[in-house]
């Protein structure tokens, strides 16, 4: 259920996406699966996704990318998102909402004080260089204030329980195990619109799914970590790992030397106890702590339950704190920004904006599209020409498109455009990022 809201919240940057499972002969049997999906399929209603299918390998599309011993096979719809836009789009609604957001800020201590929280921020500059994917932030000037708050949310993933046991006084009951999950990207596998999900024989699943046109995305990996989560980072095991399970499958071949991106993220899994990290669970659990002051901790959860479990928290917190306010279920039929697409359809959408701005090469166009929806106008605005559109920092971003991210959309240095407003570092091919750098220093020199 929640996946249809968030397709219909967001249909610029949340899509269907259909994927062809190959059989192996260390899966259950073929009927086994069938019914496994056919569940799948009636969990809840469905509008947008379509049904699950057994299909002939041989005669279907996706199979002509694959080892020819895989000839049977199922394909089934699940949904698609560009998570860091996910983000993004989620705090513009916040500001939207009356909400301040302060991006690269620190919560070095919470006090409580006359039954509220007092909370001490440091908000780091950033040190303006580029370092790549997954690069750290310099230290950069420093800025502290004291803030108060009738309540906290404890919302920081795979830090939850360092946060309650080195910024605040209170106890966790609770506990997380970070699972590290990698993922590669190398150019692509296929041409067709399907993505393909393995099943490896140690039950952990693999993905390689259509990605930035050019590439495709295979991950992720399970393991356990240990490390602080900033510093995670794929190895070479895994590397390993996910270049055989993609040898195994596809026709193509790979090796470490065609990655053009690897990214690592950790997950603040639940810690139930169980020895293999793929069979940790999903779910989340909510823990609010009321003395000396209201304090909700987030622990767990993932992408497709995100919008409720906020919707939890925020009545949890309205009811210990009597804050008279609406109910926070408006947010199941409410549009994230520039998700209120004309007759919630993209291609609708695509063939407006060729219509009203025929200048912008079909690329850029559909680029805007997918990253911006109906806020195409704000990166835009006045502009007739591409002439409009300022200089080219580097190839296909214009000044106009990085004044509005870092205007609009936080946006702080290189990093924060080409790689998480953006993906464009991905296509930059060795070309030289001096451009941008220059544009955002003489952008800082003057607002």
């Amino acid at each position: 259920m929640e996946r249809e809201i968030l397709l219909n919240a967001a249909p610029h940057i949340m899509r269907p996406l259909h994927f062809v499972m190959p059989h192996d002969q260390h899966l259950r049997p073929m009927w086994m699966i069938r019914t496994g999906l056919f569940l799948y399929d009636h969990l809840a209603p469905r509008k947008r996704l379509a049904a699950s299918a057994a299909i002939d390998l041989r005669k279907h599309i996706a199979g002509a990318a694959l080892a020819p011993q895989f000839t049977r096979g199922f394909v089934y719809s699940d949904g698609w998102t560009d998570d860091a836009r996910l983000v993004v789009l989620n705090a513009l609604d916040a500001v939207g909402h009356g909400a301040t957001v302060r991006t690269r800020t620190r919560v070095e201590r919470l006090e409580a004080l006359d039954g509220e929280w007092t909370a001490r921020l440091t908000t780091r500059s950033p040190d303006c260089t580029t370092r790549g994917p997954g690069g750290r932030d310099g230290d950069g000037a420093r800025e502290s204030e004291v803030v108060r708050a009738r309540a906290v949310v404890n919302a920081t993933g795979p830090w939850v329980t360092q946060f309650i046991e080195n910024q605040s006084p209170v106890k966790a009951s609770h506990r997380i195990r970070l699972v590290k999950g990698s993922h590669i990207v190398v150019p692509k596998l296929f041409s067709h619109r399907f993505a393909y999900i393995f099943q490896n024989r140690d039950r952990r699943i693999v993905f390689a799914i259509p990605y930035e046109r050019e590439f495709t995305l295979i991950g992720t990996t399970d393991v356990d970590y240990h490390g602080e989560p900033q510093q995670a980072h794929i190895d070479r095991q895994e590397i390993a790992y996910l270049c055989d399970i993609a040898n195994r499958y596809f026709v193509r071949q790979i090796d470490a030397a065609e990655i053009a991106w690897t990214y690592s993220g950790v997950r603040p899994l639940l810690d139930d106890e169980v020895t293999d990290p793929a069979s940790v669970t999903r779910d989340y659990v909510l823990e609010l702590d009321t003395h000396p002051a209201p304090l909700l901790s987030v622990f767990g959860g993932k992408i497709t339950t995100y919008r409720k479990l906020a919707e939890t928290a925020v009545d949890r917190l309205v009811r210990q704190t009597g804050v008279a306010t609406r109910t926070s279920g408006w947010t199941r039929t409410a549009f994230l920004p520039g998700g209120d697409l004309p007759g919630h359809s993209f291609a609708v959408f695509l063939r407006t904006l060729e219509r009203r701005y025929p200048w912008l090469p079909a690329p850029l166009r559909v680029r805007y599209a997918r990253a911006y929806g109906s806020r195409i106008d704000h990166v835009i605005q006045d502009a007739t020409t591409l002439a409009d559109m300022g200089e080219e920092l580097v190839p296909q971003l214009f000044a106009r498109e990085a004044d509005y991210l870092c205007r609009e959309e936080f946006a702080l240095d290189a990093e924060d455009i080409l790689w998480r407003r953006t993906k464009l570092g991905l296509h930059l091919h060795g070309h030289s990022t001096n451009g941008l750098e220059e544009w955002l220093s003489r952008r800082r020199a003057t607002v």
